[in-house]
């Protein structure tokens, strides 16, 4: 049995430089799959990403998913790659064993969590109000810098970064304040009045066919920081969530932030799809 790839169609060029490609997994000469492969936009093509790899059901369990991916990320090194990201759902056994198998890192992860059908109380002392529109304009500018910052530790330059997050904030956020189904909401300490953290919620398609309510952001401030404000936090997302009609609500959490991941576990979040990467 010899597995090769042979393309399916032309490269097909992407936005910012990106391109993407098709193949056939064959054995011998005949189609028993398929892989799709990629570089990442604004990456300058040093982030390949495998999009997918099926192998058909009758031919599977001997070998070829993990030949077929090895020629993948060959094909990404000839790209100029140096780097392959890809993602895997949380019920993918086979994928997540292959993943494994072949040396890929988890990254990140996606949770959901189903939500109660009564709100939950916010801690005694603290509360919640939305941003004023001096508050937003001065919480935007940190938010896009901050999420450039976690674009450019996954590998992408700096500037296209910069491009990405604020292109992102464009789309999601395009009326500002005024975005319909987006709540941005900051926690108050009662005691002095200090705002102890902040919260952007919005109904969002976190995988296809699955719409959710969405945490895009949340921070608690730094002296606030220990205290249980970022269970506070969630619980106000949870609160919004529900007043907005959802009865999901998820979220995407860098696997090093160990502290987040172990706080989204303690409320019920569960995972939906694990990121991985790995060097090329």
């Amino acid at each position: 049995m010899t597995t090769t790839l042979r393309p399916s169609g032309p490269i097909q060029p992407g936005a910012d430089g990106a391109q993407s490609r098709a193949y056939d997994v064959c054995d011998n000469g005949r189609p028993v799959g398929s892989v799709e492969i990629a570089t990442e936009p604004g990456s300058d093509g040093g982030t390949g990403v495998l999009r997918s790899l099926r192998i058909d059901e009758r031919v599977r369990r001997r070998g070829r998913g993990t030949i077929a991916a090895l020629a993948a990320e060959e094909v990404l090194r000839g790209w100029g790659c140096t780097q392959v990201r890809t993602d895997v759902a949380a019920d993918d056994i086979a994928g997540r064993r292959l993943t494994t198998a072949l040396g890929y890192t988890e990254r990140s992860r996606n949770m959901v969590k189903r939500l109660p059908a009564e709100p939950p109380a916010l801690p005694g002392g603290l509360t919640a109000r939305p941003m004023t529109p001096e508050e937003f304009t001065a919480w935007e500018d940190g938010a896009i810098a901050g999420y450039a910052e976690s674009l450019v530790t996954r590998g992408m330059p700096r500037e296209s970064a910069l491009e990405a997050a604020r292109a992102s904030h464009a789309t999601h956020l395009p009326q500002g304040l005024a975005t319909e189904g987006a709540y941005l909401y900051h926690l108050i300490h009662e005691e002095d009045g200090e705002k102890a953290g902040f919260l952007w919620v919005a109904r969002f398609e976190m995988h296809p066919g699955l719409r959710v309510g969405y945490v895009f952001d949340v921070e608690v401030a730094e002296r606030f920081r220990g205290r249980g404000y970022g269970r506070a936090l969630m619980l106000q997302a949870e609160r919004l969530a529900l007043a907005a009609g959802d009865e999901r609500l998820g979220l995407h959490v860098v696997t090093a932030n160990t502290p987040a991941l172990r706080l989204y576990e303690s409320l019920g979040y569960e995972p939906t799809q694990y990121n991985l990467a790995k060097p090329l």
